[in-house]
């Protein structure tokens, strides 16, 4: 398996499946679980044990709030961890509690309720060692640039 994704609750749930619609496309392995670094902090150690133990390449790890769950999970492993902070009344707390991690214990942040940059985030480091997995974000990045000509000859009515 090539990710493990981990969310602070079930309630992350509406992000994680952005994140799993890429990593479906992109036809990464992943598996998904729920684990609070404040509630179950021997449950997410055992996780990510275990995720190693698979051959989990990536981890992503989605909370709200004080969003304590991706540096929990940067301490506990080298591999890379991508930190998704979840919305709320203030996602502010949840981003900031990922992106200012003390120096050796890093997370990647995506933005707020990003997901889908998660996705693509673990694809793009898995593809460092997968042409398969490089030739599709290649692939993905022609269809992007190919559907903003299209929009722009939309906008000024001519053909792309």
């Amino acid at each position: 398996m090539d990710v493990t994704i981990l969310l602070g609750s079930k309630s992350d749930m509406p992000v994680a499946e952005k994140c799993t619609k890429i990593l479906e496309q992109f036809g990464v392995s992943y598996q998904l679980r729920v684990a609070s670094a404040h509630r179950s902090p021997a449950f997410v150690e055992q996780i990510v044990h275990d995720a190693e133990a698979d051959g989990c390449t990536v981890f992503i790890a989605m909370a709200g709030l004080a969003a304590a769950l991706p540096g929990a999970v940067a301490a506990l492993t080298t591999k890379p961890v991508i930190g998704v902070p979840c919305g709320g009344r203030v996602p502010y707390d949840s981003l900031l509690s990922i992106a200012q991690l003390p120096p050796g214990v890093p997370a990647a942040t995506v933005g707020v309720d990003r997901g889908d940059n998660a996705g693509y985030l673990a694809t793009q480091i898995l593809a460092l060692g997968n042409d398969k997995y490089a030739a599709a974000l290649k692939q993905n990045k022609l269809d992007q640039i190919a559907r903003v000509k299209q929009m722009d000859a939309e906008v000024n009515g001519r053909d792309a």
